[in-house]
């Protein structure tokens, strides 16, 4: 029995995240493509020499490449800490009358849900590294109206994550408010250091009980893990798999739903008369989200699906006649359309 404790301890947070090639800005030859992955990652894991390739004996599944990846080619399970977060809102009880301060890096003893390195010594719902943290967590935090806390632990000398680690969750809490500010409720996160008083354990044993120690500490260590599980690969041939789980999960969390008129941050292309109907913006887009159709009149349409945009500005940056600009606001109805970016018209008359 012991064994398989050690073995799950052994292997938790060391899963190498889900790749999806059609998704990646290398793949579908993106001018410029994309090495932010590679960048982000603290253990040279990650090699592009077409497509990403991960080392999986140098990843440890810290997530910062997740965090970092604009389109969601690379991606864990969204679903285990937003489940976290909502079971520790159903045991906090409601919390609609509390006031709302504004999200920050310090401070303890905030009720509502908490989300803990697994290098922090602090009890709680754990994850490997809090690189994990993904904009859609923090924006169901928001919707379900509960204090979140992230505790990391000593990141400057961590070998799972790294000292980058603070910096990047702070980006995702930003992005999150960003795109809750629609809704007139910002997340409250409080992002910290692990505090030493609220260690899980501490107690002082025998040599004899030393090992049934390790034992209970493992046994308590696995029941507060959040479940990580790997993902399958995506089937291209279903439309609805090639829209990350992260940006559905975004749309879902815009609650309170915004009036339809609302303007709701969500970057994504705008296109120009500059225009010259080539199929570059439709063949770089990473999900599909952009959609080409020549016309029997030989005209040329371009639609775009609004929550399958990922605002990776692969189109933008591909464009040959430059005649593609990013929208950062959009109305929140606009989120369940099509929305038409060009109709060149009959050209054959």
């Amino acid at each position: 029995m012991l064994d398989g404790v050690f073995k799950l301890l052994g292997d938790y947070g060391n899963m190498v995240p889900r790749y999806t090639g059609p998704r990646c800005l290398s793949e579908r030859l993106s001018v410029g493509g994309c090495d932010l992955c590679q960048q982000a990652c603290p253990h040279e894991a990650i090699l592009i020499p077409q497509s990403v390739v991960i080392n999986p004996s140098a990843c440890t599944g810290c997530g910062l490449c997740v965090q970092a990846c604009p389109s969601g080619a690379l991606e864990y399970d969204v679903t285990a800490p937003l489940n976290a977060v909502r079971e520790q809102k159903a045991a906090s009880g409601p919390q609609r009358d509390r006031p709302q301060p504004e999200a920050t890096r310090s401070g303890a003893g905030q009720t509502g849900a908490k989300l803990v390195c697994s290098k922090s010594d602090e009890g709680g719902r754990t994850l490997p590294c809090l690189g994990r943290v993904t904009v859609s967590t923090v924006m169901a935090a928001g919707a379900w109206d509960v204090p979140l806390t992230l505790v990391h632990g000593d990141c400057d000398g961590c070998s799972l994550g790294g000292p980058g680690v603070p910096a990047s969750v702070s980006l995702v809490i930003e992005q999150a408010n960003l795109l809750r500010g629609a809704t007139n409720r910002a997340a409250q996160v409080t992002l910290r250091p692990h505090d030493p008083s609220q260690a899980a354990g501490g107690e002082q044993v025998s040599r004899r009980g030393m090992f049934g120690a390790v034992a209970r500490g493992a046994r308590s260590t696995l029941a507060q893990s959040i479940p990580d599980s790997p993902l399958p690969f995506v089937d291209w041939s279903e439309p609805a798999d090639r829209i990350p789980a992260e940006w559905q999960w975004r749309v879902r969390a815009l609650r309170p739903a915004p009036a339809p008129e609302a303007a709701v941050y969500w970057p994504a292309p705008v296109v120009d008369d500059a225009c010259i109907d080539c199929p570059v913006c439709a063949n770089v887009c990473p999900t599909d989200a952009i959609t080409r159709e020549v016309q029997p009149d030989g005209g040329v349409t371009l639609t775009l699906s609004l929550a399958a945009c990922t605002g990776c500005r692969a189109c933008e940056r591909s464009c040959p006649p430059q005649a593609i600009g990013m929208q950062e606001h959009w109305r929140f109805d606009a989120l369940e359309q099509l929305i038409l970016l060009r109709d060149s018209g009959n050209i054959l008359q």
